[in-house]
């Protein structure tokens, strides 16, 4: 019996690529709840007014758009979570993966109850985006993971390389961070019906601007960090794996560079703030991307992956 129900890797990475889009999805529309001020666009939670229809009301529904989203979300997660038991072959850490998966859309609903109740809070609310960051990470491992078998690619001897790739992670994640202080400083906090929500004002009115200072410098240094990278992995005898997808990061550093600049100026219109938002969702992607193209070093990682195997 169980037989017929097994399937092949190729039809779990689907599984596993329908999740991860899914995810990324989420991020976008959460972003989009926040900056159209719908985030107080159903007061209440599960329900709408009430109701489990939203009213004829464009916050309500974006909103409660975001909500149905996360059902469908809740729906991939488990399917990849699941479905890691019955792949053939059978590989547990795909299946330690796919379990992160439920447990943190259910930690994320729990999250986003609590924001809803506590009025758009800024701390929560950062909170609830990193930890859709944290779920991003666990999607595309399964789904990178998922396409190759253990051994199937060939492990690399640049330990420069690889390392100068892997060194880019803190530089997006802390570049990440400042950018959704920001937006917390900001004129977007998710007000609705003129109703105050809390803004960050550590520094009173120059708050915004301060912490908007720090997020551009960082974002400079990252993308002067993701050229010497590039740098480093274009040198004699490096191994270039990993090229295309540090070029692809260090392109969308610079436009994001560019929109932040423009926005700024235009004094922050809602659409440019939510395309930055999700060009950075895109930008994490990319940065797994390049970490995972980069590969394993040969030694030591050679043996957790026959460990794995």
């Amino acid at each position: 019996m169980l037989k017929r129900f097994e399937i092949s890797p190729s039809t779990y990475a689907r599984i596993t690529l329908v999740a991860l889009i899914a995810l990324v999805l989420i991020v976008f529309t959460g972003s989009a709840v926040r900056l159209t001020a719908s985030g107080m666009g159903c007061p209440d939670w599960p329900k709408c007014y009430g109701s489990y229809i939203a009213p004829l009301q464009i916050n309500a529904w974006i909103e409660y758009g975001n909500r149905l989203l996360t059902g469908f979300v809740g729906l991939a997660v488990i399917a990849a979570s699941l479905m890691a038991f019955l792949r053939r072959p059978f590989r547990w850490h795909l299946a330690v993966f796919g379990a992160l998966l439920p447990v943190g859309v259910i930690a994320q609903a729990i999250l986003g109850a609590f924001v809803v109740k506590h009025h758009l809070p800024p701390e929560l609310v950062i909170g609830h985006f990193l930890l859709s960051m944290i779920l991003l990470d666990a999607a595309f491992a399964l789904f990178w993971c998922s396409r190759y078998e253990p051994g199937e690619r060939r492990f690399s001897e640049d330990f420069l390389g690889v390392w100068a790739v892997r060194a880019l992670i803190p530089f997006g994640q802390l570049t990440v961070l400042l950018g959704t202080i920001t937006t917390g400083a900001g004129p977007h906090p998710g007000d609705h019906n003129e109703e105050l929500v809390r803004r960050f004002d550590f520094r009173g009115e120059d708050t915004l601007e301060w912490i908007a200072q720090r997020h551009a410098a960082m974002a400079v240094i990252f993308a002067i960090a993701t050229l010497v990278v590039l740098f480093i992995l274009m040198r004699k005898g490096a191994d270039s794996r990993a090229v295309k997808p540090v070029k692809v990061v260090l392109g969308l550093i610079v436009f994001q560079i560019t929109l932040g600049v423009t926005q700024w100026l235009l004094h922050l219109p809602a659409l440019m703030v939510w395309f930055h938002i999700v060009v950075a969702t895109l930008l994490w992607i990319a940065i797994l991307w390049a970490v995972a193209t980069a590969g394993q070093l040969k030694g030591r990682d050679v043996t957790v992956s026959a460990a794995k195997a």
